[in-house]
């Protein structure tokens, strides 16, 4: 199962209700960060999470509010004793930035590996957890993160069984190997059932909508994209600035065919962002207009079928 917080959900500048953009999510002990605006640490402690646990962040681009707490954050894990390395994950000139935000955050005792986006697509493995970065469409080179995790076909006990196949090959053959037994090769589609969805999350703001969103999305458990604006008149700022409107991430999440979709990144002047929702679920039902310290656990759908 997958955890997902939502820390900050403001764009460009945080208000008293709202921190900078933030996203954090848990999985098998570890935890990874999705940008880092001012304001995160704060986010952090009120929503009682811990940054002990994060060993990776991933920055989808180096606006400061995407960026900005980083130095913070950074201290306060020197400051509570941090020895393990952290990895960031950004799009070209990761290095520079890092320089940047080192020169603040001095005396750094950890080690702090980066990997740099090369490609419009490249996919990173944390575990079995699959994270895919693909290329948006902002005013400086952006990505949108698509989260993975693959589910193992059931063992069919009964197929085992009628082959004769002794338990200790079970669980080889559930996880993809053949084997060799009494002179005859095995294989896993003789013991294994249907394909079975797994868990799809995916993050995205700071763009215009693009086919690359409508791909990755594609049968997400939850899409948690930007809502900049809401009120059409604002359709020409969310064009020239690069931006999209709640309208258009709705109908994303409509073509996707997404279970859910939340919004963030709300624009400063946007009081209430609840204004907008009966009219956005015309288009697509099943929306939150999220606020900070929104959260849920992504589970796969039949969790109750127990494997080998």
């Amino acid at each position: 199962m997958l955890d997902v917080f939502l820390l900050g959900t403001a764009g460009t500048v945080p208000l008293p209700n709202r921190w900078l953009t933030s996203c954090l999510l848990r999985y098998q002990g570890s935890s990874i960060l999705i940008d880092c605006g001012e304001g995160t640490q704060i986010a952090l402690n009120s929503q009682k999470l811990s940054f002990k646990q994060i060993d990776t962040i991933l920055l989808t681009h180096y606006h400061t509010d995407h960026t900005g707490g980083l130095p913070g954050l950074l201290l306060s894990m020197a400051k509570a004793e941090r020895q393990e390395p952290i990895t960031i994950i950004g799009p070209k000139g990761i290095e520079e930035i890092l320089k940047g935000v080192q020169l603040l955050a001095r005396y750094i005792p950890f080690p702090i590996q980066y990997i740099e986006l090369q490609e419009s697509t490249q996919t990173i493995l944390h575990g079995d957890l699959e994270i895919t970065a693909f290329e948006v469409n902002h005013r400086v080179t952006t990505y949108g993160y698509r989260f993975d995790i693959k589910r193992n076909r059931k063992f069919i006990k009964e197929k085992a069984e009628a082959l004769e196949i002794p338990i200790k090959y079970w669980s080889l053959l559930q996880k993809g190997e053949e084997i060799t037994y009494n002179g005859k090769i095995i294989y896993p589609d003789d013991v294994l059932g249907q394909e079975r969805k797994g868990i799809r999350f995916v993050y995205v703001t700071d763009t215009r909508p693009t086919q690359s969103i409508l791909d990755n999305a594609k049968d997400a458990d939850l899409l948690i994209a930007e809502g900049m604006y809401g009120d059409k008149e604002k359709q020409e700022n969310a064009i020239e600035h690069k931006h999209m409107m709640m309208q258009e991430s709705a109908q994303i999440a409509k073509d996707a065919n997404v279970k859910e979709l939340w919004y963030t990144h709300y624009s400063s002047a946007m009081v209430n962002p609840k204004e907008y929702e009966e009219s956005l679920k015309e288009i697509f039902e099943n929306i939150v207009i999220s606020k900070d310290g929104e959260h849920t656990t992504l589970c796969f759908s039949d969790e109750e079928e127990k494997d080998v």
